[in-house]
This record gives structure tokens, C-alpha cells and sequence, in this order.
């Protein structure tokens, strides 16, 4: 990434190389710096003696003596979700043991995606190099594959041991070398789905350093030279095509030209394209995401307590899942799908030439707009978007965009909203996120609510009162879609950070590498 002010240049840091194994050993003899053992809180039931009944259990507590029952016992150790037992104990091939609670019962990825973060996080705390996971109850994984559940787990420990470090004058490096995987089976299929966990969690890492890059190093150009890097890297399958500012004018985009007009740094329209190496295609898809690598809510300015005008260069999180996702895809590279990439990407800013409220822009698909509030950017932009992709012939559209502090009070900081008409789009993408982890909720598309949305002097506004923001950003969208394409709209602007570390989260890449493969015929 170029930078354009204040001499800020990201350190080029390398992803840590970790060694993942499925192995079928005894827990005893498994030789390392962590043994790291996953229990459920029935897992601690211990019997009259207050020795344990889970036979893993039991069996290392024999080895050490019985000082494993004693720890959990004065630690009041019950293994709950999110707690841990780690210590330096005699008597095993590993340096040190640990207990790492599942909660109730473990059978979701969100459980043992977690299993794998506390496992990064201790394993940082004690330098380990060499770590091992096990489960304490075979149990677990019931209601998912081993395979499944492995993946889960290295894809936890990927991401919790990964910091973003790049704008940091000092950094340590974590020194994990090598995960084993024990009691979840071996062979092809176990190391395939061990395999998709890291490119998938790669592809995470790329897109939080995308939203965790401030706006002087992110532009619109250098968001679409790292999306044509992505294309470069797969070249046998994936294509790239950027359209300059005088392109998307003789496109007459209009909506998205007005927010682009007041920044120094020009509107870059970024577009690429995956086609399988070989095959037919037989469904095509796009993924829309809102590409404001700054949103300083133009002349409708975000100011006071509550604002997050510093938060805004994360308003490109929606391009940032999507590429991700192009990403991992140029590695999986599925047979049968072909998929369109767009991001209509500029900056939302202040100039004697920028958009004014009640200016009236027009889309590519002829449609006029209202601006009565230039903060309700995302919107414009992405309503050219839209009308490309389905010029493109496609069949399906989701678009992700952290579009409303609405669907933040209504669903929280974790979970996404989802609108659409369509059932069926709607229980693919919802069994696609069974699959990821990541929590969406679907939120109603109300159609008596866009009387709010019309203009006395042009088709429509872009923005209405206080109540039903999310729905009528949403209905809003709908109106640049193609009635015979199934489109779906998704409103991240909760999870797209996490509050407490103040950094980006990669929410959606997952799911929407998931709902892809759906869709192929791999």
C-alpha cells in the first residue's frame, strides 16, 4: 500500500508459518511444550474420592499425581466457557497442561473456534512452540464432522495468535511452530478441511488489515492495487478490471460520482472476476461491498459524542469481506460458479466541489435521488454498483455494507442484519453461517415504509426519519436490483470491529467463502 500523507509506511510482516497435524497418538505420549486439553463441565465430574470420571481426564491426572484434580479444585476450575487452567506440571512429555472450558456442552464452531483463540492466547503467554490440542469428550463433536470441528479449532488459533502489528514501531512475534490435533481422526479428508481453515483464516487476516489501515494509507487506489494483487496472485482464475473516474461517468454513475466529488483522491470502481480453470458454469453470482475507505459524512458532517468519525476508515468493511473472500477463492478455486467482485470505492469529504444536501444525483439505471443528507453515502454508492452487477448476468447479489447505525442499536455489535425477499437466499446464507460461525439475524424488508422514502421533487430521497433507518436503507438499495435477479442485502456496520480491541474483525469473509462453495458444484 502507497502511502499519501504523514510518511506512514506498513512493515511488511510475514503470517507466522504454523505446522498443523491430525494425529492418532496417546495423550501420554505426546511430547511438546502445551497440552491443551478441551472440557465441557460435565467433562469435571469427579467421583468420591474427587478423582475425575472422564477417562482422558483421569489418565493424565494419574501421570501427574493427582495435582491436576487439586489445581482445578482451589482454582474452582468448572469449564465454563472462556475459562482456563494452564501450569507447569512433572510427570508428562509436555512442559505444560492446560484446561480450557467448552462450557455446557461444545457443538458448535463458535465454540470450538473459541477453544482455539484461548489456546493461541496461552500459548503466546508461555512461548510455547509446539502445542497440542485434545478433547476430553468424544462427545463433542456429535453435531459436527471431526473434521469440522478440527478446522474450527485451527482456524481459532490462527486468528488469536495473528496481531496486526504493521503500524507499530516495535513487535513481538508470536513463537508457535507446530499444532497437533489429537482424537479427531487422520487421513485425506481431516487434512483437507485443515487446509481450508488456514486459507480461509488468511483470508481473514487480509481483509482486517484492509479495515485496520487508516485512511492516509488506504485510499481508492490502493484499495483497488491490493485487489489487483489478489488477481495477479490467480491469475488462472481470477481477472481484474478498474474503472477510472471517466469510465464510470460515460456508465452514467451518477449516484456514485456525487460522493466521490469532493475528495483530492479519485473514485477507483473495482471489479474482478472469477471463472473456474475448467468446466461449465452453471451459476453466477456477485458480491457487492460498500468501499469508503473514509467517510467524513460530507457537508451533513459526523460531529459530537457518538459520531465515530475516527472509526471511518473501517466504512469499507463491506469491500474488505468481499475481497477476502476473492482471496480464498482464488485458492479453493471451486468448479461449476462464476462470481463478480465489485466495490464502488471513494472517499466521503468536504470541498467547494462536493455534494450538497438537496442536490439531486441520477444512477446508471436512470433513477434520481434526493440527497437530503450526504451522510447517507454508502447508499449512493452502492446503487450504481448494484445496476453493474446485474449487467454482469448474474443470477444472485449479496451486498455487505456497514450502512446504518440503525441495525447497530437494533442487533448489537455482533450480529449482522440480513434483508431480502428471498426465502431461498435467505436459508443458503443462513446455512452457510452455521458453517462459519458468524451470527446474522434477518430483519424485515417493510414495503409500506418507502412512502417515507419519496421525494417531492426526484424519485426518492436517500435517507428518512430516525425510525426503521435499516429497512429503509435496505428498501432504499432494492430499487437499483433486478426483479428477476435474488439479491440480499447485509448490514455489518456492528461486527465489523471489535470494541474492545479496537480493531477489525474480518466479519464476512468466512461466510461468504461458505456460501460460495454452496453455490459451486465442488
Amino acid at each position: 500500500m502507497a502511502h499519501t500523507l504523514g510518511l506512514t509506511q506498513p512493515a511488511n510482516i510475514e503470517l507466522p508459518k504454523i505446522s498443523f497435524a491430525a494425529k492418532e497418538i496417546d495423550v501420554a505420549e505426546w511430547k511438546g511444550d502445551l497440552l491443551a486439553v478441551g472440557v465441557t463441565e460435565k467433562d469435571l465430574t469427579k467421583d468420591e474420592n474427587s478423582k475425575f470420571q472422564n477417562p482422558i481426564l483421569k489418565k493424565l491426572d494419574g501421570l501427574l499425581g493427582g495435582l491436576l484434580a487439586e489445581a482445578s479444585f482451589e482454582e474452582d476450575f468448572t469449564g465454563k466457557a472462556g475459562q482456563s487452567l494452564v501450569h507447569r506440571l512433572p510427570g508428562l512429555g509436555s512442559k505444560r497442561v492446560g484446561l480450557f472450558g467448552l462450557g455446557q456442552s461444545a457443538s458448535s464452531p463458535a465454540a470450538f473456534h473459541g477453544l482455539g483463540d484461548a489456546v493461541a492466547a496461552a500459548a503466546k503467554i508461555a512461548q510455547a512452540s509446539s502445542v497440542a490440542v485434545i478433547l476430553a469428550s468424544s462427545e463433542c463433536p456429535s453435531a459436527m464432522s471431526k473434521g469440522n470441528t478440527a478446522a474450527a479449532i485451527v482456524s481459532g488459533t490462527v486468528l488469536g495468535l495473528y496481531e496486526d502489528n504493521r503500524y507499530k514501531s516495535e513487535s513481538k512475534k508470536p513463537q508457535l511452530k507446530s499444532l497437533d490435533i489429537l482424537g479427531l481422526g487422520t487421513g485425506l479428508e481431516v487434512e483437507k478441511k485443515i487446509k481450508y481453515a488456514e486459507v480461509v483464516s488468511c483470508a481473514i487476516i487480509f481483509g482486517t488489515e484492509l479495515v485496520n489501515s487508516p485512511a492516509n494509507v488506504l485510499t481508492p487506489a490502493a484499495l483497488a492495487t491490493e485487489a489487483s494483487k489478489i488477481a495477479s496472485l490467480y491469475s488462472d482464475v481470477l481477472s481484474a478490471n478498474i474503472l477510472t473516474e471517466e469510465q464510470c461517468r460515460e456508465l452514467k454513475m451518477g449516484s456514485y460520482l456525487g460522493v466521490a466529488a469532493a475528495s483530492a483522491n479519485p473514485p477507483h470502481f473495482i471489479h474482478l472476476c472469477y471463472k473456474p480453470p475448467s468446466g461449465p458454469v452453471k451459476t453466477k453470482l456477485a458480491l457487492v461491498g460498500k468501499g469508503l475507505t473514509f467517510d467524513s459524512g460530507g457537508y451533513n458532517i459526523k460531529t459530537g459524542p457518538g459520531s465515530s468519525i475516527e472509526t471511518m476508515k473501517a466504512d469499507m468493511g463491506g469491500s474488505a469481506a468481499v475481497f477476502g473472500a476473492a482471496k480464498a477463492l482464488g485458492q479453493i478455486k471451486p468448479s461449476g460458479v462464476e462470481v463478480h467482485f465489485i466495490v464502488a470505492s471513494c472517499e466521503n469529504m468536504i470541498s467547494g466541489k462536493g455534494m450538497r444536501p438537496g442536490d439531486i444525483v441520477t444512477a446508471s439505471n436512470g433513477k434520481t435521488i434526493e440527497v437530503n443528507n450526504t451522510d447517507a453515502e454508502g447508499r449512493l454508492t452502492l446503487a450504481d454498483a448494484l445496476v453493474y452487477a446485474c449487467n454482469q448476468g448474474v443470477e444472485k447479489i449479496v451486498d455487505l455494507a456497514t450502512l446504518t447505525g440503525a441495525c447497530v442499536v437494533a442487533l448489537g455489535p455482533s450480529i449482522a442484519g440480513v434483508f431480502t425477499p428471498s426465502d431461498d437466499l435467505a436459508k443458503e446464507l443462513f446455512q452457510a453461517s452455521e458453517a462459519s460461525g458468524e451470527k446474522f439475524w434477518r430483519m424485515p424488508l417493510e414495503e409500506s415504509y418507502w412512502e417515507s422514502m419519496k421525494s417531492g421533487v426526484a424519485d426518492m430521497v436517500n435517507t428518512a426519519g430516525r425510525q426503521g433507518g435499516a429497512i429503509n436503507a435496505a428498501l432504499f438499495l432494492k430499487q437499483f436490483v433486478d426483479e428477476k435477479v435474488k439479491w440480499m442485502h447485509i448490514d455489518m456496520a456492528g461486527p465489523v470491529l471489535n470494541d474492545k480491541k479496537h480493531v477489525a474483525t474480518g466479519f464476512g469473509i468466512s461466510t461468504l467463502v461458505e456460501w460460495v462453495l454452496k453455490n459451486s458444484s465442488s
